[in-house]
């Protein structure tokens, strides 16, 4: 299943300058990894996975729109999912795209 491309350039134009940035395509999407480490997925079937810190995960998982990521039966502590229709407004996009490499950056270089 293809990406949304016109997605993947929105979150491009906002994470394009970030140190140590590089894509992939896994998922059945496209991430965008920070020194090795996910941060951004955009998703095969819409919308985005975005990777956030374990202590931020209950709370950001009850925004509207988002939910815990599930693959293959079992839900992914850190991840979250946001759906299609989160990601329409540029500063919607901005702000999970933001935690994603934000705490990725955290993260140990791989």
């Amino acid at each position: 299943m293809a990406y949304d491309e016109h997605l993947a350039d929105r979150v491009r134009d906002l994470v394009g300058r970030e140190p140590g940035l590089t894509e992939k395509r896994m998922f059945g999407g496209l991430a965008m990894l920070v020194h090795g480490s996910m941060a951004v997925v955009v998703r095969g079937a819409g919308g985005l996975m975005v990777r956030v810190a374990p202590a931020e995960f209950d709370r950001l998982g009850a925004e509207p729109g988002a939910t815990a990521t599930v693959m293959r039966g079992r839900p992914m502590r850190g991840w979250i999912t946001v759906a299609p229709s989160t990601c329409a407004s540029d500063a919607d996009l901005a702000r999970w795209v933001d935690r994603g490499v934000s705490y990725a950056r955290t993260l140990p270089a791989k």
